[in-house]
């Protein structure tokens, strides 16, 4: 068995080192340092027309919980629309109610739209946030996702390594269980090892400095991090997240 990477991919640059690493495909959106939010439409539109791998577009159109007014659903629905016009593979998708289970008659509407638009669609991590994550799995294999990206309810995939086991077993093929959170080269063959996963979820970041010659280290413009930084997807990472992860397979038939 030959593991894979999904790259979480935060701007084209990240996009075309995803491709350029090995990815099997990309998660495209906004925002990481708030857990991701959607893309903008020149985003996802330039990405498309640059990228011969698979791109997957988070919409989620805020930071936050996963529990959406009336508007914000239309939001998700406009944006699933226009990635279903510009030959997006999948959205990445997930709406919960108030007691922490899945929005099922919501979710269903978007599941329905996407396949009729030709896409996949994955259950992202509001997951981690039910209440039940294996109830809100089987909630999901019956809407018909094709993917859950899971942490295994906590905040990195190592931590929730056991319920991603768990939640691999008793999927039994149904869906594809894809660990998430926190997942690099030193930990990817760990993960594998411990869940029994086919393919993990990485940003493969590093951050690079700004060209910028003048600065004005004064201001801060929304978080704490500086203004002449900037975090992009690494292709030798990608590269090295792949080799680290098929290590464990190997490992694992020499047993």
């Amino acid at each position: 068995m030959t593991i894979s990477l999904e790259v979480c991919a935060n701007s084209v640059q990240s996009a075309i080192a995803a491709q350029e690493g090995g990815a099997k495909r990309i998660e495209l959106c906004d925002n990481l340092h708030e857990g991701g939010t959607t893309p903008s439409y020149g985003h996802i539109k330039i990405t498309r027309q640059l990228l011969q791998i698979p791109i997957h577009v988070l919409l989620r159109p805020r930071a936050g919980d996963f529990l959406y007014t009336r508007h914000e659903f239309e939001i998700i629905k406009a944006d699933l629309e226009f990635c279903g016009q510009n030959g997006c593979d999948a959205v990445v998708i997930g709406i919960l109610n108030a007691d922490g289970t899945v929005d099922k008659p919501r979710c269903a509407e978007l599941v329905q739209m996407a396949k009729k638009a030709g896409m996949r669609t994955t259950f992202h991590r509001a997951i981690d946030l039910c209440a039940d994550v294996f109830a809100a799995m089987e909630d999901i294999i019956e809407l018909g996702f094709d993917y859950i990206l899971t942490s295994g309810g906590k905040t990195s995939a190592m931590e929730g390594a056991s319920k991603i086991a768990q939640l691999i077993q008793r999927a039994n093929g149904r869906i594809d269980i894809i660990p998430g959170g926190g997942v690099s080269e030193y930990n990817a063959a760990d993960l594998v090892h411990f869940t029994g996963a086919s393919e993990i979820h990485s940003s493969a970041r590093v951050r690079r400095d700004s060209a910028m010659v003048y600065r004005n280290t004064q201001i801060i413009m929304g978080t704490s991090a500086s203004e002449y930084g900037i975090d992009e997807t690494d292709a030798d990472r990608v590269r090295n997240i792949i080799q680290k992860a098929n290590e464990a397979c190997l490992g694992s038939k020499d047993t």
